[in-house]
């Protein structure tokens, strides 16, 4: 079992490497994934599904336990990132999946990275269809789930097809980059904790986005590390993405920061409305209607000046 352990840390060590030198490197062109390719950005098999907070939407918790297997699929809530000790089956978030009709929810929860590294912690994970994990402050779920046999099991679940997710801090630790990381508060957007579980890669997700008057904040990552997209999502809305395909859904707003993407004269974000999708392969807008067409208003020009 040490073993193991220690070997799984190691592949967590390489991995941060590859972040760094994937955020520090010159942003690449764009290329179209052709039907064979393997995701550039997000998983080869199952669905991730981020929201920005606050989520009351009928239309998310209903998509999540769908993706998932339906009714009676198993689901596991994962509270973590609230930061109490304990908790249990009365937990909010097992009740509100109960509520939109999910049968089979359990709730695990450690603060222990040992806990987390066990086989019997993992039990339940590995017959889950869906995870969820709540809001609160995601360098908790870092500092609890890196590098163990937990975050190892959060991928087989997405490799049987199903579906991992959740919410503000929830959604953020999904990407590649973990903005708002750090211990001493979540104003801080590059802090102590930079490496979420990447299930979307050379992503950083922010969350709250109009709520909170964010919109401006991951600029700041995008411009330190330029080969990053930025994600922000509002509250009571979500991203769903499939393969490299996302599509917003909910009540509100997503931006998108991309700094290969120009918005008017020069602006540095742009927005997508619930129903617009987005390529996250070459980086592409799109709205529906009669035909597909491109989001108007974006053009694909670096930014200037900046």
């Amino acid at each position: 079992m040490q073993s193991s352990r220690i070997d799984r840390r190691s592949r967590r060590a390489l991995a941060v490497a590859a972040l760094a030198v994937a955020v520090l490197a010159p942003a690449a062109p764009g290329r179209a994934q052709t039907p064979d390719a393997a995701p550039r950005v997000g998983p080869a098999r199952g669905t991730i599904v981020a929201v920005g907070g606050a989520l009351r939407s009928p239309e998310i918790f209903q998509r999540f336990i769908a993706l998932a297997g339906g009714p009676d699929a198993p689901i596991v809530v994962i509270p973590t990132a609230m930061g109490e000790d304990d908790y249990d089956e009365s937990n909010p978030w097992v009740q509100a999946f109960r509520g939109f009709g999910a049968r089979d929810v359990r709730l695990v929860h450690t603060t222990n990275p040992g806990v987390a590294d066990s086989e019997a912690f993992v039990e339940p994970l590995r017959r889950a269809r869906g995870v969820f994990f709540t809001g609160g402050r995601q360098w908790r779920l870092v500092d609890a789930y890196a590098g163990t046999r937990t975050e190892a099991e959060l991928w087989r679940v997405l490799e049987r097809g199903g579906v991992v997710g959740g919410s503000s801090a929830g959604a953020t630790i999904l990407g590649s980059f973990l903005v708002r990381g750090d211990t001493s508060g979540n104003d801080i957007m590059i802090g102590d904790h930079q490496v979420g579980f990447g299930f979307l890669r050379d992503v950083a997700i922010d969350q709250h986005l109009l709520r909170r008057n964010r919109h401006f904040d991951l600029i700041e990552v995008v411009e330190r590390f330029p080969d990053l997209l930025g994600i922000g999502i509002d509250e009571d809305t979500a991203i769903v993405v499939q393969g490299d395909f996302l599509e917003v859904i909910g009540s509100s707003y997503v931006s998108i920061v991309d700094n290969r993407a120009t918005t008017g004269r020069d602006g540095p974000f742009y927005f997508l409305a619930p129903g617009d999708g987005f390529r996250l392969d070459d980086r592409r807008a799109l709205r529906p209607a009669r035909t597909e067409g491109a989001v108007p208003n974006v053009t694909p020009r670096p930014w200037r000046g900046r």
